[in-house]
């Protein structure tokens, strides 16, 4: 009767044990916190049995199974780690996705279980390769950021974004641990060691004695463990804000997973923790919070959090398909700062970018185009770099007298909780995908100055610290403006004796703008204008009724609104990565050789293959602007105009008009001719004006009259026969200029 009793008592247990609860009976926690909540013995075996049949049966919209073989690819790979979706887990069972957001901690512990008991399905030996199956919860649909972290997030799962600044070593933290007692020899536990919480002994099971007890480092079982200092990406910050940080604890196979400079999205457990240094500074108990690491993101796409919609699509191809999308560019770049169209130029290639290569893995050519901007002070210099610091999509501003080598590029300095040296990275590491601006470039001293060189090229640090040697990514490109040496750029000169700056250094930037502040009357007259417009314009109770501006109202209309230019960029950057098609190989070649001989001659800066190499990166930048999949050759024309512009840049003034010259035709065909025409005019104009004053040095003259056959004979001389349509633009009627047709003499008022 006994063994009938006990059998029934056995039947009646399994009955229970198979009891589980209906979906709305487990969604009601009957006010309950839903951590304690899912503890219970029979939510537990429901919310496990629930994950159990997710696992098993979820199917696509095809039919097939989801998971099946994800499973069969982890075993195969002998990995510990299964990714759930969670858009799958809340579509099949909302409420388990609900509890695991709330209460993350108690159900992935279930979930772990549960998944390792269904990889055992298929491998059944696969705990000799590892004791548990981790799930990783992937696709949170809400990306929260670590400022906006508050209480209310404690103990829930979130998913934050940011850069990798910081990480230590690996260290063996306890799972399980086990106790020997030293008086009688008894081994006792395992202990599950929680990392809230600290396992006390009272006494030994098999003798009386209160201790002493000593780990059993044998039986006791670890885990690696990892923590890493996660930074809020530089784009994200709101102005005049610092960034904020948080630690987050990487374990098991996570470990690794992220270097410093890397932009990472967690997904993680938020908590708080115990931090003894905190309490003593405030004098009252304050805990400090971590991020627990379930799952780690690298974003290989830097443009990943930059949504389009379609309509911003249609409107990019529509953009695109101007055939002075160009100029308009150009012209959208810092449209409150007047003129300086090289350096325009110069900055809308480098947000361009070209198409950085790494044929058959051995060696990466960098995309990125670096540009250097030397000149007088009050040029707009710090305006431009502050505009593209807006602008782009990720950059990090510096001054070279605030940067040292390890601001920049990276520091090792030991933590203060394990006294371990740990890896942190600098300017260059986090504006890695983007673009790093250094104003003040001249002022850094030597030995900083020499720790770039590797980043400007290879786009890498290579760090040799402290028993630390590894290598940093710094794929980005780098803007520099910086001061000639006796404060004025001197033009008797050469580039490389106007600037404090090696000639390794020089040939790495690809671009080299000069900017002059020269005295030109009608030049500084229209500049005057434009500022005093632009004062009139910001002013609070200007209407645009009141709008009386010189600027006409089609040079306004080809502006393109700074959001859409944003985003512009951005599409192309992403999207776009030309190929060159119809390279002109003898052109450049030809080019390429003069440019050598010249720049032996002439003392300036040596032209060596990194600037055949800028030529092409330019050409890219410049195809990627007009949406096109190949760089055609007006790309390559573009690309050549800029580079001879910046060599003739650096060259003496005595040798400069010589060189303009000889190097004429590779200049004209890319210019527009009433661009050219207009500054053809000006000199003229200066030339009669200064002749003038010196035949009559104590009168003033109203205007000047220039014969127009004049105009005629210095345009042929550029290949340029038809004046009219320059007579008829914009550019000639709005600068002073009248051209009377029954004389034919163009006058200006002065």
């Amino acid at each position: 009767r006994r063994v009938h009793e006990r059998d029934l008592m056995d039947d009646d247990l399994q009955d229970m044990s198979n009891v589980i609860l209906s979906p709305e009976q487990l969604s009601d926690h009957k006010g309950m916190p839903i951590s304690e909540w899912v503890t219970k013995e029979l939510t537990r075996r429901t919310i496990m049995a629930e994950f159990r049949k997710f696992l098993l049966e979820y199917v696509d919209a095809h039919g097939e199974s989801v998971y099946g073989p994800l499973i069969r690819s982890l075993g195969e790979a002998n990995k510990e780690s299964l990714e759930v979706c969670y858009r799958h887990l809340s579509e099949a069972k909302p409420t388990l996705a609900y509890f695991v957001v709330n209460a993350p901690q108690e159900v992935l512990k279930m979930f772990d279980s549960i998944a390792f008991e269904v990889v055992q399905m298929e491998y059944p030996d696969y705990g000799r390769i590892h004791s548990e199956i981790h799930v990783r919860i992937t696709d949170l649909p809400i990306v929260s950021t670590l400022r906006d972290l508050r209480q209310i997030n404690l103990n829930c799962l979130v998913q934050v974004s940011g850069v990798v600044t910081r990480r230590t070593g690996v260290f063996p933290q306890l799972k399980y641990v086990k106790y020997d007692c030293v008086k009688c020899g008894a081994t006792l536990g395992p202990f599950y060691q929680d990392s809230q919480t600290e396992i006390s002994i009272g006494s030994c099971t098999s003798c009386p004695s209160k201790g002493p007890f000593t780990v059993n480092s044998e039986q006791t079982i670890y885990r690696n463990y990892q923590k890493m200092t996660l930074q809020e990406s530089p784009g994200t910050v709101p102005a005049g804000r610092l960034p904020r940080h948080r630690e987050v604890i990487l374990l098991w196979d996570l470990i690794d997973s992220a270097k410093p400079g890397e932009e990472v999205e967690i997904t993680g457990v938020y908590r708080n923790n115990f931090d003894v240094a905190l309490n003593s500074a405030n004098g009252f108990p304050v805990f400090a919070t971590i991020i627990e690491a379930n799952y780690v993101n690298k974003k290989q796409d830097v443009f990943a959090s930059f949504k389009l919609t379609e309509e911003d699509r249609k409107e990019i191809l529509r953009l695109s398909k101007d055939e002075n999308i160009g100029k308009r560019i150009i012209k959208s770049i810092a449209p409150s700062i007047y003129g300086h169209e090289d350096i325009k130029t110069a900055i809308a290639l480098s947000l361009f970018g070209g198409v950085p290569k790494d044929p058959q893995g051995k060696h990466r050519l960098r995309g990125d185009i670096n540009v250097l901007m030397l000149g007088d002070p009050g040029t707009a210099k710090s305006q431009f770099l502050k505009y593209v610091e807006k602008t782009a999509h990720r950059a990090v501003f510096t001054t070279g007298q605030g940067a040292s080598a390890v601001g920049l590029t990276a520091s090792v300095r030991k933590d203060p909780i394990t006294r371990e040296w740990t890896l942190e990275g600098g300017a260059l590491v986090l504006a890695d995908k983007g673009v790093c601006l250094i104003d003040e470039f001249d002022k850094m001293n030597d030995a900083d100055r020499t720790s770039i060189h590797e980043a400007m090229e290879q786009q890498s640090i290579s760090i040799s610290k402290a028993g630390i040697v590894t290598t940093l990514q710094a794929r980005c490109s780098i803007l520099a403006a910086a001061n000639p040496i006796r404060g004025r750029y001197n033009p008797a000169v050469t580039f490389s004796e106007n600037v404090e700056l090696t000639e390794p250094i020089l040939s790495r930037f690809d671009i080299l703008c000069v900017v002059k502040d020269t005295v030109d009357p009608t030049v500084d007259e229209r500049l005057a204008n434009f500022v005093l417009n632009s004062h009139l314009r910001s002013h609070p109770q200007f209407s645009a009724e009141q709008d009386q501006l010189s600027i006409s109202e089609k040079d306004d209309a080809d502006i393109i609104p700074q959001d859409m230019l944003r985003k512009y960029i951005m599409y192309t950057r992403d999207r776009i990565h030309p190929k060159i098609h119809q390279m002109d190989q003898d052109k450049i070649a030809r080019l390429y050789a003069d440019l050598r001989r010249e720049s032996l001659a002439g003392g300036s800066i040596p032209i060596t293959v990194r600037h055949l190499e800028s030529m092409i990166r330019m050409s890219e930048a410049n195809a990627k602007m007009h949406l096109r999949e190949y760089a055609r050759s007006d790309d390559i024309d573009m690309a050549i105009r800029v580079m001879l512009e910046s060599f003739f840049s650096a060259q003496k003034f005595s040798v400069m008009r010589n060189l303009k010259r000889g190097f004429n035709k590779y200049l004209t065909f890319a210019k527009d001719s009433d661009e050219l025409l207009y500054s053809i005019l000006n000199d003229i104009f200066r030339e009669h004006l200064r002749f003038y004053q010196i035949k009559n040095p104590r009168s003033l003259t109203k205007s000047i009259k220039v014969d127009l056959a004049e105009l005629k004979d210095r345009a042929s001389t550029l290949e340029i026969h038809d004046i009219q349509p320059f007579l008829m633009s914009p550019l000639f009627t709005s600068s002073g200029y009248r051209f009377d047709p029954s004389t034919g003499f163009i006058e200006k008022q002065f």
